[in-house]
């Protein structure tokens, strides 16, 4: 499945993180509650530790965000499941993911639909994650850099949009780049606390609900908070 990268780091060969990353998903991600068998095997296989610096692999699949650099992280694994499950994917949706970080996110969702466009803020976070996507063969991701709350409606709509940083709101740019069905999944809330929102459009509404509590790094943009 991963054709092209180093298998060595300084923390270890890939077979030595195996047991780590089942034990990741047995006991951080289906533990508690994760079902979607599809979600549950990409992260069964997917080289967390490929997509934080190399001083930080040896933590890749502890149970907790770590940095990237930049302000930015990587949000722990279970999150990033959850996130994925409620998106309910299938194999042909067009994805927009918001706030590329590392990677390791527009990575899971490239596993699971047919093509991903993910909007980096950080003109540096994103080259990096665009070069290790390449490397790891990842030829239906798309990496652009700008304001993510506004979308990216040149390739609208999108069957799915998952927004990686929290915003006071879900913004308005992202919600009428869904498809008809689509759904978007996105931290809502003050910067100290927010709760996962999953929104729904449905012709010309907008069904929402809420999921669990977490903190996330700010969406910062038009449609976000300022910097």
């Amino acid at each position: 499945m991963w054709p092209r990268f180093s298998r060595e780091t300084s923390a270890g060969t890939e077979d030595d993180f195996i047991a780590d990353r089942q034990a990741m998903v047995d006991h951080q991600i289906a533990d508690r509650g994760v079902r979607d068998p599809r979600v549950l095997g990409v992260m069964r296989t997917l080289p967390r530790h490929r997509f934080v610096p190399e001083s930080a692999a040896a933590y890749a699949y502890q149970d907790r965000p770590l940095e990237i650099g930049s302000g930015q992280t990587i949000s722990q694994p279970y999150i990033v499941a959850l996130m994925t499950e409620l998106l309910d994917l299938a194999p042909d949706d067009r994805v927009l993911e918001i706030g590329t970080g590392s990677g390791y996110q527009a990575a899971v969702l490239a596993t699971l639909a047919k093509e991903v466009v993910t909007v980096e803020r950080c003109e540096e976070l994103g080259e990096v994650a665009r070069e290790r996507l390449k490397e790891l063969g990842f030829d239906n991701v798309r990496v652009l850099v700008g304001d993510g709350t506004q979308g990216c409606p040149q390739y609208a709509p999108y069957d799915a949009i998952v927004v990686t940083a929290s915003g006071p709101y879900v913004p308005d740019s992202l919600r009428h780049q869904l498809s008809d069905g689509g759904r978007l999944v996105c931290p809502v809330g003050p910067r100290e606390a927010q709760r996962l929102v999953k929104v729904v459009r449905l012709g010309t509404t907008f069904a929402e609900s809420e999921s669990i509590g977490c903190v996330f790094v700010p969406l910062i943009g038009k449609e976000g908070w300022t910097e």
